[in-house]
C-alpha cells in the first residue's frame, strides 16, 4: 500500500513510512541489534536489503512504517503488514522488529496498537496474523497484550537464520479488537 505521507500517532512514538534518507541510522540501529536479533528476524544490514525493503513498501500488498521513537526523533524498529488480501480473506500478516536499546519501554506494544487500528478502521481489514517462534516469549507477551488469540502451532513455518523454524501462529479479528 503506498503510504508515502501516512503517518500514525501514538503517545510515545509515531508511524511512517521508510525513505532512502532513513538508510544509515536504520543500517546503524539493525547493526547494533544484531545480536539480539539472531535467529529470530533478519532486518536490513545493507543498502541492498533497505532498498529491497523500501520496494516492498511500494507494494499494494504491504504497508510498511519505521517506529519513531518521540523524544528524540530516533528510528527505533519497523512494522508492517504483508500480503494484505480482500475479498472474503480480508486478512494481512503482521511484521516487527525493535532495535535492541529500544526494548522494555513499551514502544512495541504501542506500535502494534496503532498498525492494528490502521488495519481494521482504514484498511477495513477482518483479521490479522502474528507467528513468533514459541521460545520468543517477549514477542508472545506484546502480541497478548494487543489481544491476539493462539490459534496453533507451525512446524517449521518460516526459514530464519538459515533454519527452516517452528512458530506459534496467533491473531486477531476485528470484532475482539474493538473490545479492547
Amino acid at each position: 500500500m503506498k503510504n508515502e505521507n501516512l503517518k500514525l500517532v501514538g503517545k510515545k512514538l509515531y508511524l511512517r513510512s521508510p525513505k532512502i534518507e532513513d538508510l544509515d541510522e536504520y543500517l546503524q540501529m539493525s547493526k547494533e541489534s544484531e545480536k539480539f536479533h539472531r535467529g529470530l528476524i533478519k532486518m536490513s544490514r545493507t543498502r541492498e536489503e533497505f532498498e529491497a525493503f523500501l520496494e516492498r513498501a511500494q507494494k499494494p500488498e504491504n504497508a510498511c512504517f519505521l517506529i519513531i521513537r518521540k523524544t528524540d526523533e530516533a528510528i527505533a524498529g519497523m512494522i508492517n503488514l504483508s500480503q494484505i488480501f480482500y475479498g472474503p480473506f480480508c486478512n494481512a500478516y503482521l511484521g516487527y522488529g525493535l532495535g535492541a536499546r529500544f526494548t522494555g519501554a513499551g514502544l512495541m506494544t504501542e506500535a502494534i496498537e496503532l498498525i492494528l487500528k490502521f488495519a481494521f478502521k482504514d484498511l477495513k481489514l477482518h483479521r490479522v496474523e502474528a507467528n513468533v517462534q514459541p521460545e520468543n516469549l517477549p514477542s508472545i507477551a506484546v502480541l497478548k497484550r494487543n489481544g491476539f488469540t493462539k490459534e496453533g502451532f507451525s512446524r517449521k513455518y518460516l526459514k530464519v537464520g538459515g533454519r527452516w523454524r517452528d512458530h506459534v501462529r496467533f491473531a486477531i479479528i476485528r470484532e475482539d479488537w474493538k473490545k479492547i
